[in-house]
């Protein structure tokens, strides 16, 4: 790993670890956004179902109810105090929690039928690599959601910037970056009280 990489990953951890003890508090009215993202997945009873830098587990509950019993949920986050939130509030009976970086998963190609990514893009190093990464361990014709509880501009004004026209997540810069990391945008929302885009693998998408 290159060192850049681990000064990112240690800036992350240390980032998100001194936040996690109380996440949940701060955030506790972003439950039923998690759960009409969740919905809005198009999830069927039996799926395998990746949480892609899960934090604290908050979208769990509603992925395992949305792959029923017969189901996979599998919760993967970078920051082991993230994690440790996740398993105090209970989530970690929905579904495995795992220590790893979405940058390099230790799951096999096409292994899953979903990825669930809530807040995560905007903390991809390299986020065509990154995304290529997420659509390896995907099916041909698996889905991708990339969501936030709230939509590009409130997210700017808390965070008190302004949005640029360079802003990742804008539709025209986010299209071509899945096209170019192997997906195929399907639905783009940026409202205030969501952002929401949802994309599919092609059965014949290349991964680079």
């Amino acid at each position: 790993m290159s060192e850049d990489r681990t000064a990112e990953r240690e800036h992350v951890q240390e980032f998100f670890g001194a936040r996690a003890a109380d996440w949940d508090r701060r955030f506790a009215e972003d439950g039923p956004a998690f759960a009409t993202a969740v919905a809005a997945c198009g999830l069927r009873p039996g799926d395998r179902v990746l949480d892609a830098g899960c934090g604290t587990g908050r979208a769990m509950t509603a992925l395992r109810a949305a792959v029923g019993p017969a189901g996979s949920v599998l919760g993967v986050d970078l920051t082991p105090q993230m994690l440790a939130a996740a398993q105090r509030a209970g989530r970690g009976a929905e579904g495995a929690l795992l220590l790893a970086d979405v940058a390099r998963l230790p799951l096999r190609d096409g292994a899953l039928d979903a990825v669930f990514a809530a807040g995560l893009i905007a903390h991809l190093p390299q986020p065509e690599a990154n995304l290529r990464e997420l659509a390896r361990v995907v099916r041909p014709g698996g889905r991708l959601a990339l969501f936030h509880p709230v939509g590009r501009a409130a997210l700017a004004a808390r965070h008190g910037r302004e949005l640029t026209p360079e802003d990742l997540r804008a539709e025209h810069n986010l299209r071509p970056l899945l096209a170019s990391s192997g997906w195929e945008m399907t639905s783009y929302a940026d409202e205030e009280h969501r952002f929401l885009v949802l994309a599919t693998r092609p059965p014949r998408s290349g991964r680079g």
